[in-house]
């Protein structure tokens, strides 16, 4: 059940939230979360009802791991530090069966060339994230950071559906508070106008934008597979359509995961800040999917040693977290490629600035020019990195990267001639794109003064703006132009609580005409879309 079909935003979405609040004034916060849980695990079962056995098992085993190491921990540390071993062992055994184990079969077959049975094996979705999460909860009770919470509580931290299927990687300590704070189960106008049209944000991106670049994308990469040999035009074409499908793609979920929880009163971490506005290849992914970079810089960069190690052993610690980074991406070399392609960057970046500074050079004082010139030579490395992610062989990157530095001539061989026939279109589509996220504020920057997401420490105010009784209005100031309150700024957040009730009316008039528009029999909604643009 995805975000944008319509069983979910028609049928689950208002039932879930109508049991919701209805439990919570009824019967209680308890009660309410089991309505939340249950929620949350028939949208996980919508997929494969199977597989929520397996859920089910992963959460009894962590949970009763957690318990162990908060409130019986051994007099013996060697016993907790087992006992960590075999829940993080578990967590991984289970997450390498069902996502690697036909990699490393396909591998061994192609090495030794013996044949080994294996019954097909179909991945689980979101195995990858909940697996993360938990493994970062064993920990944090291994070191005694984690606080007592309600087995009830702790599943609704695993499954909370917002968040299940494309992250963020939530961390207990965000989580928790929030679910113990009473506030949160009473519906409040000002919530769901809010997160309504966050998520609806989100969805036009996904459909507007993600689904119809991704024919450009998928036309290329495509022909490629199939033997073609791209242009130098339409092998970056290709790359750049991909670039801008994962982007908004990406965006997109993400956007409707915090309006799916701001609807619930519920804040997740921030987890996309337009990353290809990065001027380093460090700023990327300082915005680029930042819960998962979190989770592997404080559980695996900073165990192997961080930067508390020598120069040689530090790179060394960045390499392999960006390589595990691009295996946990999905089962193929050419994520391991991905990852290892841009932790060679990340090197390569602190290296120039380690010279820049013994130089006495100022990066951050290099004059508007040189910052423009900087995040397109950051965007453009970006694009390159995203072959190997889109690249169904090692073949087919090759290929394109070939084409993209002009190594495939100017005239493209494939079956029926050129690989892109109506290149104005798509010129057109990338080009307003390229403005679109190298100009446009994203959507947090638009709502930024509800605060419907938690910030990263980076991301966090300098200042704070007057609170006005909002406990959540305090805004980011990493951009200039979104953090200076002006005259009618400051009218409409006046204006704002006698309009919450209109909005959200009006919000769920555009969701009941676009339902009527997009899911009507007999209308094809990509082909409607695309013929417009």
């Amino acid at each position: 059940m995805q975000f944008n079909s319509f069983e979910f935003i028609y049928v689950f979405l208002p039932v879930t939230l109508i049991l919701f609040f209805s439990a919570a004034a009824m019967a209680g916060a308890r009660t309410a979360v089991a309505v939340l849980v249950i929620a949350s695990l028939i949208y996980y079962a919508w997929w494969e009802p199977i597989y929520l056995l397996l859920m089910a098992g992963s959460i009894l085993f962590n949970y009763a791991i957690g318990f162990q190491l908060i409130f019986k921990p051994s007099a013996r540390r060697r016993f907790n530090r087992l006992l960590l071993i075999v829940g993080i062992g578990g967590n991984l055994i289970l997450l390498g069966y069902f996502k690697y184990a036909n990699f490393f079969v396909d591998n061994v077959t192609g090495i030794s060339g013996i044949e080994i049975a294996l019954p097909p094996i179909i991945l689980p979705i979101a195995i990858s994230f909940f697996t993360f999460q938990q493994i970062a909860y064993l920990m944090d009770c291994y070191r005694r950071e984690a606080a007592e919470y309600s087995f009830m509580n702790y599943a609704l931290f695993v499954s909370f559906f917002p968040q299940l299927m494309a992250g963020p990687i939530v961390h207990h300590r965000e989580m928790m508070p929030q679910f113990a704070d009473p506030t949160i189960y009473r519906a409040r106008v000002r919530n769901l106008a809010v997160g309504l049209a966050i998520f609806g944000v989100g969805l036009l991106k996904k459909i507007l934008i993600a689904d119809q670049i991704a024919k450009t994308s998928d036309a290329v990469f495509g022909a490629v597979h199939r033997g073609g040999i791209p242009s130098l035009w339409e092998a970056w074409a290709g790359a750049s359509a991909f670039a801008f499908q994962l982007y908004f793609d990406f965006s997109a979920y993400s956007d409707m995961a915090i309006g799916l929880a701001t609807m619930l009163g519920i804040a997740l971490p921030l987890n996309f800040y337009s990353p290809y506005k990065a001027s380093s290849i460090i700023d990327f992914w300082r915005r680029w999917h930042m819960t998962l970079s979190r989770f592997l810089r404080d559980y695996l960069y900073i165990v192997l040693g961080g930067n508390r190690v020598g120069t040689q052993r530090r790179y060394a610690n960045i390499l392999i977290t960006m390589v595990i980074g691009g295996l946990w991406h999905g089962a193929s070399w050419t994520f391991v490629c991905w990852g290892a392609y841009h932790g060679l960057l990340i090197l390569l970046n602190h290296v120039w600035r380690t010279a820049a500074a013994k130089a006495g050079l100022n990066l951050d004082r290099g004059g508007r020019i040189a910052s423009v010139l900087a995040v397109a030579l950051t965007f453009g490395f970006v694009v390159i990195g995203w072959v190997f992610f889109r690249a169904e062989t090692f073949g087919d990157a090759s290929v394109m990267l070939k084409g993209m530095f002009g190594a495939n001539g100017q005239a493209a061989v494939a079956e029926g001639g050129a690989i892109l026939t109506d290149w104005r279109r798509v010129l057109a589509w990338l080009l307003a794109l390229l403005v679109l996220v190298w100009a446009a504020p994203n959507t947090y920057q638009l709502f930024a003064r509800f605060k419907p997401a938690l910030l990263p420490k980076h991301l966090q105010p300098t200042h704070l703006a007057t609170d006005r009784g909002d406990r959540r209005r305090n805004t980011p100031a990493l951009e200039p132009l979104m953090q200076r309150p002006t005259l009618l700024s400051d009218a409409l957040y006046f204006l704002r609580a006698r309009l919450d009730l209109l909005a959200l009316v009006l919000t769920i008039i555009a969701f009941i005409m676009f339902g009527a528009i997009f899911f009507s029999p007999g209308v094809v909604p990509n082909t409607f879309i695309y013929s417009i643009f």
